[in-house]
């Protein structure tokens, strides 16, 4: 398979360019299509095309992400690459290229250019051939020397950007190369080339786990095209580019969807047909024992590889659901009694079995799961119903599949839609407290008191201070949660363990427990000081927890704490977004009076001297003790 050519999406509209020039007849229109374009297949050509008219639409808009490029090559040409594909996953960026060369120049001094910017993401898009990594083949000690020398050069690189302008760093891996001048003892003889590659990419990998700043595995990418292909020696004595261009499509996807990750954009939930996509044949036709799957054939092979790949995402946090066109019972009945099935009825979250469009069905899995069609990846073999869902619903992230079934697998984990920029035990546990949420859902329909119902799940919040053990958890929060989001600011993991250490702010993570299981993490505070009072910075909570008195929760706990440190009012800020509408009462729901009101913005106060606790069927218990900042002097 091609990967280069991104296989798994679909061919771009024979009127493309046109489409690309209209683009600026609308703001909303021209975000829109420009997204829905940069969905296709585009080539190189496509792709700098696409992403220099987007550029120019996003000049001045000042909530685009700005991410900076550090390159020892040029990067000129990728640049408006990197803007267009980042499109693909959810994020606006516009991107800055420095000058050829210019790594240390920019990146440690203060006052340069790239630090005035201020980005929010900056790409060290640095290979061997900017690395201090000198051949000194069968010289052991000075190959580990060299080693160490490059890993504390790009240590100081980042440690400059991410004090310089707060931002987080994308360091790369080195793509090893394909010359080889011992041949099979190459990578075995302390410091050749390829030894000295593969142990600084070994230490990198050390040393990125343990930081804020991300790792773009960039080796792994040249393995999978092939390092002959990725280099090429004419391109680079020409026109000092860093990798050829056939690559540069794949590689500013991969820092597209590293990027969205980040940005919590990463899909949550593989949505599977039925029918000649986990099973060859139709069950309706065939019956259970015409089904192809299982050991013993090719194709059975196939399918049955299909589904432990989607229990292997299940086990790392994915949400399975099932939508097919089928009879219900049928459909479950290959679940319940297949001797072949690996997937089993408990492994779905959501069985949408029916007659109805996938659209429809798509959008119904979405609404019970609590979470938007922008979170669904949908696996159908089937072209038709392919096209006919990314047309209802372009959100819906819908992957190309080849005619082989044995070739499923690999186009949709290579299309990279469940990024992750670290794997928390709450990410392991999501699938079972998606499920646990369907059984609340279920009990749910059956009380006939909603204040009776949730006093018999037997909430417990057990709220405590930010720290480094839930921190990825917290900026993945903070960075995904759109819709009960009262302002929707975005901190990175290294402005979020910068908060860890104020003596100034209020923090907390909130996790949730019920007699249906544990919810994990589902929310998040931060308060600053204002004068006498607290200023509510961050309250964002999962939508999983909705309506089940949570907030009032919460309000009475950061209430006690606000007291005990003297504080005089809690000061609560809405920011409007188009996606947080939900949460537009939640301060006056809770109590709080109006300050300031504008269109897109307004400003609660809740008194804390006169505040009576409001009731709520949640315990509330601190893990730690929490250190309050004391109000400063009125």
């Amino acid at each position: 398979m091609q990967f280069t050519s991104l296989p798994w999406l679909a061919a771009p509209p024979a009127d493309f360019r046109e489409q690309v020039r209209k683009l600026a007849a609308s703001w909303t229109d021209s975000i829109f299509q420009a997204r829905r374009l940069a969905q296709t297949r585009l080539d190189f050509n496509q792709l700098h095309c696409l992403g220099q008219a987007v550029s120019r639409l996003t000049a001045d808009d000042q909530d685009v992400l700005r991410l900076g490029v550090l390159s020892n090559g040029t990067t000129d040409l990728i640049v408006p690459i990197l803007t267009a594909s980042t499109l693909r996953h959810g994020v606006w960026v516009r991107a800055i290229a420095t000058g050829f060369d210019q790594v240390a120049a920019e990146a440690l001094d203060p006052r340069s250019e790239l630090n005035q910017r201020r980005c929010h993401f900056v790409l060290l898009c640095i290979d061997h051939r900017g690395l201090p990594l000198e051949p000194c083949p069968g010289k052991t000690e000075r190959a580990h020397a060299t080693v160490k020398a490059a890993s504390q050069y790009i240590d100081s690189v980042r440690r400059a950007l991410n004090s310089a302008s707060g931002c987080t760093v994308i360091v790369q891996t080195i793509p090893q190369v394909p010359d080889s001048v011992l041949g099979s003892l190459e990578r075995l003889v302390p410091g050749t080339l390829q030894w000295l590659i593969e142990q600084y990419n070994l230490d990198l990998r050390s040393r990125i786990k343990d930081c804020s700043d991300l790792l773009l595995d960039t080796a792994a990418l040249a393995e999978l095209v092939g390092t002959a292909q990725w280099h090429d020696p004419t391109q680079w004595t020409l026109g000092k580019f860093p990798f050829a261009h056939s690559c540069v499509p794949l590689y500013a996807d991969w820092v597209g969807r590293l990027i969205g990750a980040a940005r919590g954009k990463a899909r949550k939930c593989l949505v599977l047909d039925l029918d000649n996509t986990i099973w060859g044949g139709v069950i309706g036709d065939d019956g259970l024992a015409g089904l192809v799957l299982g050991n013993g054939s090719p194709l059975g092979e196939a399918y049955l590889r299909i589904q432990q790949a989607a229990l292997a995402l299940r086990d790392r946090g994915i949400i399975l659901a099932v939508c097919s066109k089928n009879d219900e019972q049928l459909a479950r009945s290959a679940f319940r009694s297949h001797p072949e099935m690996l997937l089993q009825e408990s492994h779905i979250a959501v069985f949408q079995a029916n007659w109805q469009d996938k659209a429809s069905n798509l959008k119904a899995i979405a609404d019970t799961l609590e979470i938007g069609v922008d979170s669904l990846v949908l696996l159908d073999d089937n072209p038709v119903e392919r096209a006919q869902v990314r047309e209802a619903l372009p959100e819906v992230a819908v992957p190309e599949l080849p005619r082989d079934p044995a070739l499923y697998v690999q186009t949709l984990l290579a299309a990279g839609y469940f990024e992750t920029i670290a794997l928390t035990d709450d990410d392991r546990h999501r699938a079972g407290q998606y499920q646990s949420n369907a059984a609340r859902s279920e009990a749910l329909g059956s009380a006939t008191d909603l204040s009776v119902y949730l006093r018999s799940l037997q909430m417990r919040a057990v709220c405590s201070p930010f720290d480094r053990l839930g921190r990825p958890r917290i900026t993945q929060l903070i960075n995904k949660t759109n819709q009960f989001n009262l302002t929707a600011r975005r901190y990175s993991e290294t402005e979020v363990a910068v908060l860890e250490q104020s003596a100034s702010s209020l923090t907390l993570q909130v996790r949730l427990t019920d007699r249906f299981g544990d919810n994990g993490m589902i929310a998040v505070v931060i308060c600053h000081p204002a004068g006498p009072d607290w200023m509510i910075d961050t309250w964002l909570m999962s939508c999983r927890v909705l309506n089940r008195c949570v907030e009032q929760a919460i309000l009475n706990y950061v209430v006690s704490l606000a007291h005990a440190a003297g504080i005089r009012a809690l000061i609560g800020e809405y920011l409007r977004t188009d996606r947080n509408g939900m949460v537009e009462d939640h301060y006056p729901r809770l109590g709080f009076t109006p300050l300031h009101i504008e269109e897109q913005r307004s400003l609660w106060r809740l008194d804390i001297a006169s505040f009576s606790e409001l009731d709520t069927p949640v315990e509330v218990v601190a893990a730690d003790a929490i250190t309050t900042a004391t109000a400063a002097p009125a």
